[in-house]
């Protein structure tokens, strides 16, 4: 174990797969001297006392955030901002107030209007995952040599955004800041446009009439695989992403609809050129994700456990 905890309470707000995996994560590193957590059904918090990963249960937000130096909320994008007016009259003075959404300029205009402040907040996005949920799916390995993206807003205590940096390096994740716009931006090309692609793909797939859903399922190839492992992740979690970064969304979108008509344009015209030189530029780039440590032989979904070590 850790000397010392980084926090003495961290209260989780949601258990799901990203919360599931920071208790576990957390709770094996000793980075907390108490984890308290809640879901929004019983059913879930239930569960989640079954598996005995965490120190507390309770029914309530309100209960979960009290006296509290870290709070962490693992709930979809578009949930935030009423749970933050919910929890705010219940915070900690003092206490870093956060999240683990893949929008960061709404989780900026939703939250921080509710938030007293003698707390700071400091909005996070831990850029790893599955297409799994629930309390059953987190682990603690998940972050390891993932990014885990701050944005706090201008003004914000710059201690505290070292504490919040050191909490993340120490279950595993690299960390960087940046704006909450840039961000946005970013995580348009990289994550929320693919995951719109992949939607689009599989239910195109899932309509085509002179195709059985049984040659689908049979006959899927390794991209189309790929492409269903994306489509199946949270429904509620993605539509609340598009929802709240529409403007980058739709930038990038816009942008990859001109180059898909260059190369419809190409095959079109038999231009093998073109097209052979599309995809050696395209290939450089996999093979540079895969030099700086972004992806290995195994899948997040398929990392083994026990990779993450106590300290």
């Amino acid at each position: 174990m850790s000397s010392a905890p980084h926090f003495q309470r961290v209260a989780l707000i949601g258990f799901g797969l990203i919360g599931g995996s920071i208790a576990r994560a957390a709770k094996l590193q000793g980075l907390a001297g108490e984890i308290v957590t809640t879901a929004r059904s019983e059913k879930t918090r239930a569960r989640v006392m079954e598996l005995g990963i965490v120190d507390r249960v309770v029914a309530t937000n309100a209960d979960a955030v009290k006296d509290a130096d870290l709070v962490i909320l693992c709930i979809p994008v578009g949930a935030c901002g009423p749970v933050a007016q919910e929890i705010a009259a219940h915070l900690k003075p003092g206490a870093i107030v956060s999240d683990v959404g893949s929008v960061k300029g709404a989780i900026v205009r939703d939250m921080a209007p509710h938030l007293p402040k003698t707390v700071h907040f400091v909005p996070a996005h831990p850029v790893a995952g599955t297409e799994h949920s629930g309390p059953d799916s987190g682990f603690a390995e998940l972050f390891i040599n993932r990014w885990c993206i701050l944005t706090p807003p201008e003004g914000v205590d710059a201690a505290a955004t070292d504490r919040l940096r050191a909490f993340w390096a120490a279950m595993g994740a690299k960390v960087e800041v940046m704006t909450p716009d840039h961000h946005d931006l970013v995580l348009a090309i990289t994550s929320h446009l693919p995951h719109l692609i992949a939607y689009t793909i599989v239910g195109t797939a899932d309509e085509l009439a002179q195709v059985t859903e049984s040659e689908v399922i049979k006959f899927s190839a390794g991209g189309f695989r790929d492409f269903t492992r994306i489509a199946a992740s949270d429904p509620t979690m993605w539509r609340d992403v598009f929802l709240a970064n529409k403007e980058a969304v739709l930038e990038m979108l816009g942008t990859f609809t001109e180059d898909l008509a260059k190369l419809t344009r190409a095959i079109r015209r038999g231009d093998g050129e073109a097209l052979f030189d599309h995809f050696t530029r395209t290939r450089a780039i996999r093979r540079g994700i895969v030099e700086i440590g972004q992806d290995s032989a195994a899948a997040d979904f398929g990392r083994q456990h026990g990779a993450l070590k106590k300290p």
